[in-house]
């Protein structure tokens, strides 16, 4: 009678011992993965700006979420401080990449940032120097930004953008729209790079919203169609409390099914007669 021969006794144990260590070679993936997932998450909490600074007759408001997919922690940072002639810098931008290399990109783009603004308030000089820095460092990564001066004596705003989304405004009269200003390539590119500024005076009070492009742009949505919904929300809420303005326009990201971070900047300016009645 022919039968079938059972396995040799030794061979069922090598095939458990083999299994085991398998289980225990993907443990240990997980655990290096999540611990690497954590740190990359704790430097970019730290590498955002603590707090937003107060003036007269401005009020500042910030959101950030995380990318869907916990393994592809990004660059998305905002920035705002008030500089040596007492104007208000403003910057927000996307570092390629989505690992602990991009963050680290990130903190040095936003610090490189800061420095140059300490010597020039000129934006176009300001992502021109840093660009050139950045690419001086060797880094191999690029970064998208827009950069903001807002002078609240003068009133006089002016941007420059690297690649970067256009901001999204709106008047306390009800105008509302795009800024499709010119702008320049990305910061670590191309060396000697220039960035044009576009200039406008705030005569009136209103917002600006700075966003990230995984506010506005996913698999579900093309990234006209998630500019669109940010003006409709902020034409909506354009005399809301600029933080929760800033919660409202970060959930856009949760329509368009995006996978990358998603940063939020906005700006409320009560207009020339606050400053005046400002003591």
């Amino acid at each position: 009678m022919r039968g079938e021969h059972p396995d040799p006794p030794g061979s069922a144990q090598q095939l458990l011992v083999t299994l085991g260590q398998l289980v225990d070679q993907a443990l240990e993936r997980i655990k290096y993965q999540r611990a690497r997932v954590e740190l990359a998450m704790a430097l970019q909490r730290h590498m955002l700006p603590p707090g937003l600074p107060e003036l007269p007759g401005l009020r500042i408001a910030a959101r950030y979420t995380p990318a869907r997919d916990g393994l592809d922690v990004g660059g998305d940072w905002y920035d705002a401080f008030v500089m040596a002639d007492g104007s208000l810098a403003l910057a927000i931008g996307d570092v390629q990449g989505h690992d602990v290399e991009a963050i680290a990109f990130m903190g040095q783009v936003r610090t490189s940032l800061r420095a140059v603004a300490g010597t020039t308030a000129d934006t176009r000089e300001v992502l021109a120097r840093a660009n050139d820095l950045l690419i001086s460092m060797g880094c191999g990564l690029f970064a998208t930004c827009c950069f903001l001066r807002f002078d609240p004596v003068s009133r006089d705003l002016t941007v420059s953008r690297a690649g970067h989304v256009p901001m999204v405004w709106a008047t306390a009269s009800g105008r509302t729209g795009v800024a499709l200003d010119l702008g320049g390539a990305p910061l670590g590119i191309m060396p000697g790079e220039t960035y044009p500024v576009t200039r406008r005076r705030l005569n009136e009070g209103g917002v600006l919203v700075l966003l990230t492009d995984g506010v506005v742009e996913g698999p579900r949505y093309p990234i006209e169609a998630g500019l669109a919904e940010v003006v409709r929300l902020v034409e909506a809420g354009r005399q809301a409390d600029p933080g929760v303005l800033a919660s409202a326009v970060v959930r856009v990201a949760d329509l368009t099914g995006h996978r990358d971070d998603a940063a939020v900047l906005v700006v409320r300016y009560d207009g020339p007669d606050a400053d005046a009645s400002a003591p």
